[in-house]
C-alpha cells in the first residue's frame, strides 16, 4: 500500500506507453504560458529538429537506416515531451468565470479565508481556490513565484497548475484528487465507531507522506528554494481514493497570497500594536503561539501544525474543543496536545490508553510512544526547541519502515486498497477491518 517514505519522493518522467495513476501521456503536453490583457507574458518555445546534429551526406547513401533512425528519435522525442510537466499557466479570469459558470456552481468547499469549486477547465477537473492577496505583488515577481512552484513534483503534494488575478483577489487552480480530507477519514459523525483507517500501519503511511511532502516544500530539493505552507491541519491533508496515501493541499498558496514576508519584514517585530496593520489568519489548534502574538509565518509554525496532525492521527481526537462543565456551567477547553502530554508522562502504559481504541489495541507500543514524543517535540511552545522537517521526516520514516516489520511479523496484510466512500450501515465492514476483526481476535486466543 506504500513503499518506503523518502523526502524527495519526486514523480519520476514516465514514458508515453506506461500506465499513470491517473492522467494519460497525451494530456502532459507541455502548453505556452498563457495570459490575459491585464497580465501579459511573453511566452517562448523551442523546437528541436531530429537531424540537426546529424551530417546529411552520411545519410544520403543509407537512407533506409536514417529513415529508422529518424523515426525513432521522433518517437523517443514525442515521449519525453508527453512526460514533462505542463507549462505554469496565467489564466484569463475569463477563463475562471466560465468555468465556474459566473461563481454560481456548487461550491467545494468555503470558509472564512477561501472558497473553492470543483470544475472543468480547459478540459480538466480541477479545484479553483479564491483567496484574498494579503500583499500586492509585481507581475515579474508572480511569474518567477509560479513558475518556481510549478516545477516542484512531489507524490504527497497536489499540484498547482496555474493562476489568475482579480482585483484583491488570487485564483489558485489546482489539479483533483479523488478522495477525502483526514478528518472526515477519521471522524464521521453519523458513524462515530468507523473509521477507515482501521490499522495502525495505514496511519503510519499517512503520517509517513505528510511528513515527507513538507519536508520537500521546505527544501525543494534541486531547486535551490524553499516554502512556507501556513496552511498544515487536518482538513488539508487528502487521503486517496483506494491507495489511502496523502496528500497536501494548497502548496504554493501562502508564497503567491503574500502570506510570507521577507527576510526584510521579518526583521521588524510585529507586534500587539500593530495588530491593525497584519490581519492574522489560521485555524484554532493549530496555529503556534509566536504566530498568534507576531503574526509572522515561518517553517516552525508548519512544525507546529505537523505535530498537531500526528496527534489527531494517532489518538482520533479533535484539535481542540470546548466541553461543558456541569459542575461550574461553563466550558473547558480540551487540547489533544494536553492529553499526550499526560499520555507520554504515564510512559507506555499512558500512552497505550491513549491511542486512538479503534485500533483494538493492535499496534507496537514501543513504535507508539516513540511517535508521541517526535509529534510532541514538534509542539515545543519555543520554537527554536522544534526540530526540522528534515529531522522529522527521517524519524517518521523508520518508525514507519518498525511498522512495517512489527505487521510481517504477526503477518498482517500491508498492501491493501479499499474505498472510502460513505457506509450506509454500521454493520458495513470494509476488507480490511475484516481482516484486522480477524486477526485481533486470533492474538487474543493466542
Amino acid at each position: 500500500m506504500c513503499r518506503s517514505k523518502k523526502s524527495t519522493d519526486v514523480i519520476r518522467p514516465r514514458s508515453s506507453n506506461s500506465k499513470g495513476p491517473s492522467f494519460s501521456p497525451s494530456s502532459r503536453k507541455p502548453k505556452t504560458l498563457k495570459s490575459s490583457s491585464s497580465l501579459s507574458q511573453p511566452s517562448s518555445s523551442t523546437s528541436i529538429t531530429n537531424n540537426s546534429v546529424l551530417s546529411s551526406g552520411y545519410f544520403d547513401n543509407n537512407s533506409s537506416y536514417y529513415n529508422s533512425f529518424s523515426t525513432q528519435a521522433s518517437k523517443n522525442l514525442s515521449s519525453i515531451r508527453d512526460s514533462l510537466p505542463e507549462n505554469p499557466h496565467i489564466y484569463d479570469f475569463s477563463d475562471i468565470c466560465l468555468a465556474t459558470d459566473n461563481f454560481r456552481s456548487n461550491r467545494f468547499s468555503s470558509s472564512s479565508a477561501s472558497s473553492s469549486w470543483l470544475c472543468n477547465l480547459q478540459g480538466k477537473q480541477v479545484v479553483i481556490f479564491q483567496r484574498k492577496m494579503r500583499r500586492p505583488i509585481e507581475l515579474a515577481d508572480l511569474v518567477h513565484k509560479l513558475s518556481v512552484i510549478c516545477r516542484s513534483h512531489h507524490s504527497s503534494l497536489i499540484k498547482l497548475l496555474g493562476v489568475s488575478l482579480s482585483g484583491n483577489y488570487v485564483y489558485l487552480v489546482y489539479e483533483y484528487v479523488h478522495g477525502v480530507n483526514l478528518r472526515d477519514c477519521l471522524r464521521n459523525p453519523k458513524n462515530p465507531s468507523f473509521t477507515v483507517l482501521s490499522s495502525w500501519i495505514s496511519r503510519m503511511q499517512i503520517a509517513a507522506d505528510i511528513a515527507s511532502g513538507l519536508d520537500y516544500s521546505h527544501h525543494c530539493s534541486g531547486l535551490e528554494t524553499s516554502f512556507t505552507h501556513n496552511h498544515i491541519k487536518i482538513t488539508s491533508i487528502i487521503v486517496a481514493e483506494g491507495s489511502l496515501m496523502a496528500k497536501i493541499c494548497h502548496f504554493g498558496t501562502a508564497e503567491l497570497c503574500g502570506e510570507v514576508t521577507t527576510d526584510e519584514e521579518s526583521s521588524k517585530t510585529l507586534g500587539r500594536s500593530k495588530s491593525k496593520v497584519m490581519k492574522i489568519e489560521g485555524t484554532r489548534g493549530y496555529m503556534a503561539p509566536e504566530l498568534q502574538f507576531t503574526g509572522l509565518v515561518t517553517q516552525k509554525c508548519d512544525v507546529y501544525a505537523f505535530g498537531v496532525v500526528i496527534l489527531e492521527l494517532l489518538s482520533g481526537k479533535e484539535a481542540l474543543k470546548f466541553l461543558v462543565d456541569e459542575e461550574s456551567g461553563g466550558y473547558q477547553r480540551v487540547s489533544v496536545i494536553d492529553t499526550a502530554r499526560e499520555a507520554a508522562a504515564g510512559g507506555s502504559a499512558g500512552v497505550r490508553t491513549w491511542i486512538d481504541r479503534r485500533l483494538k489495541d493492535s499496534f507496537p507500543v514501543d513504535v507508539a510512544e516513540k511517535m508521541v514524543l517526535v509529534a510532541l517535540e514538534c509542539v515545543e511552545e519555543d520554537p527554536k526547541k522544534r526540530p526540522d522537517m528534515d529531522k522529522v521526516a527521517g524519524q517518521v520514516s523508520k518508525l514507519y519502515l518498525d511498522s512495517k516489520n512489527w505487521a510481517d511479523n504477526i503477518g498482517l496484510p500491508t498492501d491493501i486498497s479499499i474505498s472510502i466512500a460513505p457506509r450506509h450501515s454500521c454493520l458495513e465492514f470494509d476488507v480490511l477491518s475484516l481482516w484486522y476483526l480477524r486477526s485481533f481476535s486470533t492474538c487474543d486466543l493466542q
